[in-house]
């Protein structure tokens, strides 16, 4: 694998020693296996000779995904700190070696339709069997049960199907930005892995689990969900800036970028926010006395703050707000967070040296452990490039290796 320096490698991962099987594609499915691998599981993808078709989904509409090898980015996104295994299951002998690469796994990640597992052998009866303590992961568009059990979806259908389209502030549905319902899926199907894992910790049963696009997108949707259903309103928060409080708003200043603040309660801030943009006559205007009048005529306000934020920069503005308790934040582009102090400060972005792609800047681990590592080991892997030493492991001699690559069981 291709490891990160070894000052960095002086710590446990928190889940060294777990094994994780992974047979899925695209990211919500293996995007978990990548999250897993950064906590120091060891994390074998199962691929057929073709590969994870993620591997040459090349563009997004006008977005270009290739790298220089022909790949796709976004396979390096879904399998980062895996090991690469190329086996043909659907023959007998692939299976045979599918059972005990299982035999020997704490964890069963997938992805595949409902029936596609049946028809495979990889659901969780038939795995159960072969290793009664495997935690089951399964992850799906709908759900396990329902009329859509079995159908399959990307990220956009499951931000439709969750409401999520109408949460960016308009009137017509939209979409959010690429991968963002997979991710999430992601994070919860790891979430999920864990809590299974802990609970055969105490108890000692293995179980599957099920997470799909459409429940993940429900639980992030959790705040507006029971705002409607307790409520009876639809929570829609409009992302027309005249319809919004000043002290919950976003203005574009002298430089052409962008800041927001958002201050909870609003009368406590009210009047240092009018001193701090020179605009002191505004604490006393009875149009502007309180969040219910401001609500009424916000318009007029946002106008004039337009005015006032337009005689600085961004970084002039922040410095302002920032020495006056104000919660302000600079709004950035995807391109500046790399280069962010705070992110770099805190290992949100990590330095990682690829042979093939060289010096990289890369997302982090989000979480600190004072006692452990979290993070980027590798990158992707080709297609069955840790095949022979994954199975030498499982306990195969060379001479079986050999039989199963002439069979064409293996690559």
């Amino acid at each position: 694998m291709k490891q990160l320096k070894k000052e960095n490698q002086e710590l446990p991962g928190p889940l060294d020693g777990v094994s994780v099987l992974e047979y899925g594609v695209f990211h919500a499915g293996p995007g978990a296996g990548a999250i897993l691998g950064d906590l120091g599981a060891d994390v074998i993808k199962i691929e057929s000779e073709e590969g994870d078709p993620e591997r040459y989904w090349l563009r997004l509409g006008k977005l270009d995904l290739s790298l220089p090898n022909g790949e796709s980015v976004m396979h390096h996104v879904s399998n980062r700190n895996k090991r690469g295994v190329c086996l043909d299951i659907e023959n007998q002998e692939g299976r045979d070696v599918f059972h005990r690469l299982i035999k020997k796994c704490d964890v069963f990640l997938t992805n595949l339709r409902k029936s596609t597992k049946a028809e495979m052998g990889l659901d969780y009866a038939t795995l159960s069997r072969v290793n009664p303590r495997i935690i089951h992961a399964n992850v799906s568009g709908y759900g396990p049960e329902g009329p859509m059990r079995d159908l399959g979806a990307f990220d956009p259908l499951g931000l439709a199907r969750s409401g999520m389209m109408f949460v960016t502030g308009t009137r017509e549905p939209v979409l959010m930005h690429l991968g963002i319902l997979d991710q999430a899926t992601a994070i919860a199907t790891s979430h999920a892995i864990l809590t299974a894992l802990f609970v055969r910790e105490r108890n000692g049963i293995g179980q599957e689990l099920h997470v799909s696009l459409f429940s993940t997108g429900q639980w992030l949707m959790q705040p507006s969900l029971m705002i409607n259903n307790i409520l009876s309103v639809e929570p829609m928060v409009r992302g027309d800036r005249s319809e919004q409080s000043p002290l919950r708003n976003f203005f574009r200043c002298k430089d052409g970028k962008w800041i927001i603040g958002t201050h909870h309660p609003e009368e406590r801030y009210w009047p240092v926010f009018c001193e701090a943009t020179d605009m002191p006559d505004l604490i006393e205007d009875p149009r502007f006395a309180d969040d219910a009048v401001r609500a009424n005529n916000c318009a007029e306000l946002v106008e004039r703050f337009d005015k006032v934020f337009s005689t600085k920069t961004r970084d002039e503005w922040m410095d302002i707000f920032l020495s006056k308790g104000l919660m302000f934040c600079s709004i950035q582009h995807v391109s500046e967070i790399k280069n962010d102090p705070q992110a770099i400060a805190n290992k949100y972005v990590v330095d990682f040296e690829d042979p093939a792609l060289g010096k990289l800047k890369l997302p982090g681990y989000p979480v600190h452990f004072s006692a452990n590592r979290a993070g980027i080991r590798s990158l992707a892997p080709v297609v069955g490039e840790h095949t022979v030493e994954v199975l030498e492991e499982t306990g195969y001699t060379d001479q079986e290796i050999d039989g199963l690559r002439k069979q064409g069981v293996i690559r």
